[in-house]
């Protein structure tokens, strides 16, 4: 049973490798800001012209758009970031808060998370607005 000290030494390494990083966007202090207009209210995000370089996990990252205030109405496509100002409308029992919306994700489309430590998403945000996208 030599093998059971270098199997725990193993184990050990990868569990350290699993602690909590730094979060990307500071925590939030005071009351936190939602939106309160309806969906229907809100305008439509500005399309992005050209490309931008965020820093994802620390290293540059070039992406077609950045999001940033009011979350709700818009497309995406290509590389998206969502940074760490962005609003949404408050949620109390689920994470819906864009199920009103009418926020079209391409299919392929990346999307960076800030709030989520800059995790890549590739299928979309079901988990916020409700609907299952189709494959």
């Amino acid at each position: 049973m030599p093998f059971i000290p270098a199997l725990f030494a193993v184990l050990a390494f990868l569990l350290a490798g699993c602690e909590a990083g730094t979060p990307v966007c500071p925590p939030v202090t005071g009351t936190p800001q939602y939106l309160s207009l309806p969906p229907d209210q809100l305008p439509t995000s500005t399309p992005s012209v050209g490309s931008y370089v965020v820093e994802v996990g620390g290293h540059p990252v070039q992406v077609d758009k950045v999001v940033r205030g009011a979350l709700c109405n818009d497309h995406w496509s290509g590389i998206v970031y969502v940074a760490c100002d962005v609003k949404v409308y408050p949620w109390t029992e689920e994470p819906l808060f864009l199920k009103d919306c009418q926020l079209e994700i391409d299919p392929g489309a990346v999307v960076y998370v800030a709030y989520h430590n800059d995790t890549a998403y590739y299928q979309g945000c079901s988990c916020h607005t409700g609907v299952t996208p189709v494959p």
